[in-house]
Formats: C-alpha cells, structure tokens, sequence
C-alpha cells in the first residue's frame, strides 16, 4: 500500500485459512492462531476420550451378569427376604487388650495389700530392698509392719518382711521390707525407679537365698 508494488502471491493452507478469515471478519490476529486452535482441539479430544473411557469402567463395574439359572430363581417366591453385607466394607472388629502383668518368679504368691507378702519357700531370686530395722530394738517390728503398710499403700508389687536370719545371703538380725519377688537383677533394676518414686529413696536390688 505505500510503495505501489504488487504482493507476491501466496499459496499452501495458512494463506489461504488467512485471506478466508479476513473475508469473514476484517482483521487477522497472526499465523499463531492456527497453533493455538489445533492444541485447543487435540485437548478436547483427549478430555472427551478420558471421560469415555471413565464411564465405561464405571458402566462395566456395576454390570450385574445374570445365569439363566439365575433369572428361574427370580420368579420363584420367597419366604422372607435376604440382605447381604459387603463385609469389604464393615468396620474390623477391635483386637482385645491385654495386659501384663509384673513379671515376677514362677510361683511367687499373690500381693496381700497389707503389705504382710511372704517369701516363697525354697526359692531364691531377686527383690527390692526397702527399709532395715534392727531385730534388737524393741519397736524394730511394729516399724517394720508399718513402713510395709505404707509400701502395699503406694501399690508396690508383694510387699512383704523378711527375717535376715533365716536367709544365708542376709547379714542376720534385721527386719527386711521388700518389694517385688523377681528371677533376675535386671527385672528388679527396672522397678527400681518406681519404688524410690514411692517414697523409699534408699531402696536398692538385693539377691535372696536360703
């Protein structure tokens, strides 16, 4: 339009989509229009072929199939009607708790909660020393029940008193509140922190033997 020249003529399928758009309406936004219409229509496509696909799987996973057997049994009167759970779907039944109790030496004799435990007879094994009282004192028994009692009040596992003279690995002539009746030291370590959390700060692991 400024020089006067003829424009050369064009030929292929832009050009002409080109001149077919400008005779319909009157402006041309570029050649990229073409790229961005053909991505526009491959997207459609592929959401069209998506969905289709989607709804046969859905169509296929509910389809019932019926045996001819099946469809004899659905003109037959029933008694009384048949629901069936989906058991896929039904909440798993909660696994029972259980709970262990200290583990202690076999036969050991249940926990009195006076505190009054006795030692097994011909057993040896492990246990917590709480408190000693000397046998010669005169109230060196009523201390010992007493700081017993206290202990079996705390919860203390088979709180008991020993008498030191009857076991050779005891120095003779005390009044001996344990806790616990154990088959080895470590068992007796791990109460350790409960019964010195209880009131007993001194307590300490000692083997016992007859």
């Amino acid at each position: 339009m400024e020089c006067g020249f003829r424009l050369p003529p064009s030929y292929g399928v832009v050009p002409g989509l080109r001149r077919r758009w400008l005779r319909r309406v009157g402006w041309y936004p570029g050649d990229w229009i073409w790229t961005a219409l053909l991505t526009l229509a491959v997207a459609a496509a592929g959401a069209a072929a998506a969905i289709a696909v989607t709804e046969a799987r859905d169509s296929g996973a509910a389809r019932v199939y019926v045996t001819p057997t099946d469809v004899e049994s659905v003109h037959e009167p029933t008694t009384a009607p048949v629901s069936v759970a989906n058991t896929a779907t039904l909440p798993a039944a909660p696994e029972p708790t259980v709970t262990t109790p200290p583990q202690t030496a076999p036969g050991a004799p249940a926990a009195p909660p006076n505190g009054r435990t006795p030692w097994p007879k011909d057993r040896n094994g492990w246990t917590l020393f709480l408190m000693s009282y000397p046998q010669e004192d005169d109230g060196g028994r009523e201390s010992a029940l007493a700081a017993a009692t206290r202990a079996a009040q705390a919860r203390l596992p088979e709180v008991g008193i020993l008498d030191s003279s009857r076991f050779a690995s005891l120095h003779p002539g005390y009044y001996v509140v344990f806790s616990g009746i154990y088959s080895s030291q470590a068992r007796a370590l791990a109460a350790l922190r409960t019964a010195r959390a209880s009131g007993f700060s001194g307590a300490y692991p000692r083997a016992v033997s007859r």
